[in-house]
């Protein structure tokens, strides 16, 4: 059985990608070190990154590459929205080459 506190400290990352048709969809989470390798290779191409662990826990419950449901629609569009914003993009934007955006932990800084 795992510690609360060792619990608490796991490392999760997850991978969206919104084409702007469909729903956004999960491409790809993991913990540990591959959550640190989803937010190094986020970094590296300039997606942007918004800690939100809630969040975060619940789309890491979902199957990869599956349109999330709609019960996160509200949650994820936010990530959207931020991802945009971070960029100087707008809604109208959505499926012009965008790359999607990463959710982690809140930053320990």
């Amino acid at each position: 059985m795992k510690k609360p506190e060792l619990e608490a400290k796991r490392r999760l990352a997850v991978a969206l990608e919104y084409s702007g048709e469909g729903a956004p969809r999960v491409t790809a989470k993991g913990a540990g070190e591959v959550a640190d390798a989803i937010l190094r290779t986020a970094a590296a191409h300039d997606i942007p990154i918004r800690g939100d662990r809630e969040l975060v826990e619940v789309l890491a419950q979902l199957p990869l590459d599956r349109e999330i449901p709609e019960v996160l629609y509200r949650a994820v569009a936010e990530v959207i929205a931020f991802a945009y914003y971070i960029r100087g993009l707008t809604p109208a934007d959505a499926g012009k080459s965008q790359r999607g955006s990463a959710t982690g932990p809140p930053s320990e800084n």
